[in-house]
């Protein structure tokens, strides 16, 4: 039972960061500079992430930690995935990791890889190079980045996922 609520709030913070990256989507101005004009990047602001994207995250960080990149970064494939994560995360020194786009279609996969002796409870860096591809008639370039614990039992207590929300290039 706790699983299944845990789902449904996991599927809730995906609905709802993606309504609220669709609503910042389209209220972003066009430009209506003509092709030929030079433009001077501009410092932005640091994004606010939801509050159920800082809660998901927090609930996770004394298991996994995503460094690099960060939510609601800009990722090009191959893009590569530095942070720190339990020795009870990894299963022989891995874990695997998924790329999917808006639509929640897996576009890339990969392993990240301990960098260090996994075989502990304290936290062990570690790094994963994903290659994916986007159709370029998507509909959005939004996707997440789903960091998986390795889960060789199959039981479905032992199942857990850090999901960041990251925009496709």
């Amino acid at each position: 039972m706790k699983h299944i609520v845990l789902g449904f709030v996991v599927v809730g913070i995906v609905i709802v960061a993606a309504y609220v990256l669709l609503q910042n989507e389209a209220a972003a101005p066009e430009s209506t500079l003509p092709p030929t004009t030079p433009v001077t990047p501009v410092p932005t602001k640091p994004v606010a992430l939801p509050a159920e994207l800082v809660t998901h995250i927090t609930d996770h960080s004394d298991r996994i930690v995503l460094v690099s990149p960060a939510p609601l970064d800009t990722i090009s494939s191959p893009v590569m995935l530095t942070g720190k994560a339990r020795g009870t995360w990894f299963f022989e020194a891995s874990f695997p990791v998924s790329v999917v786009n808006w639509d929640g279609l897996v576009i890339g996969e990969g392993i990240a890889t301990a960098e260090g002796d996994w075989m502990t409870e304290a936290f062990v860096p570690f790094t994963a190079t994903i290659s994916y591809s986007v159709d370029p008639d998507a509909y959005s370039n939004k996707g997440t980045l789903i960091l998986k614990r390795d889960n060789p039992s199959g039981l479905p207590e032992n199942d857990d996922a850090l999901e960041i929300p990251v925009m496709l290039q």
